[in-house]
């Protein structure tokens, strides 16, 4: 075997194993990746069956129902409501009106299965991703002012002002 061959042999074996590497972190990267979903999003549609994502919003008042370990509650965003079923120990802040992401997939009779749920942290703490979904659903304008006030959030309707 002469030298220009084994160069290019070994060349060869580089960029093979340099392909596996890259074609093995991109698989890991695809099955961790997590998206974060509104109900309005869910609505238009529906995420393929299995994925996991996020679901961010609003927890409707008098949607939270607790039967032993296991707690159903409603996410909304003002436009679309998407129903949450909890197994599991809610964070201390979780509450009815207040912003909430929780981590999971969606089940077949289309409910969401939380596996991770999480609350805000103070008063003036909005998830960034939940602040995104009320300014696209028309429920908040950060130019016109402060976030509406969380005690309004679960019966949001889309104001309308002057001149919009």
């Amino acid at each position: 075997m002469t030298r220009k061959k084994r160069r290019l042999y070994i060349l060869l074996l580089c960029a093979i194993g340099l392909g596996s590497a890259t074609a093995l972190t991109l698989t890991a990267f695809q099955d961790n990746l997590v998206f974060f979903r509104s109900p309005s999003d869910i609505a238009r549609e529906a995420p393929p069956p299995g994925r996991a994502f996020r679901l961010g919003g609003l927890v409707e008042a008098g949607s939270v129902e607790r039967g032993g370990a296991t707690i159903r509650f409603r996410v909304t965003d003002g436009a679309s409501t998407i129903p949450v079923t909890f197994t599991g120990v809610l964070p201390d802040l979780f509450r009815e009106g207040q912003g909430v992401v929780a981590q999971g997939v969606m089940r077949p009779d289309g409910s969401f299965a939380a596996r991770e749920v999480l609350a805000r942290h103070d008063e003036t703490y909005m998830p960034p991703e939940v602040a995104d979904a009320l300014k696209r659903s028309g429920h908040w304008n950060p130019a016109q002012g402060a976030p509406p006030p969380a005690a309004s959030w679960n019966t949001l309707t889309p104001e309308r002002r002057s001149g919009s």
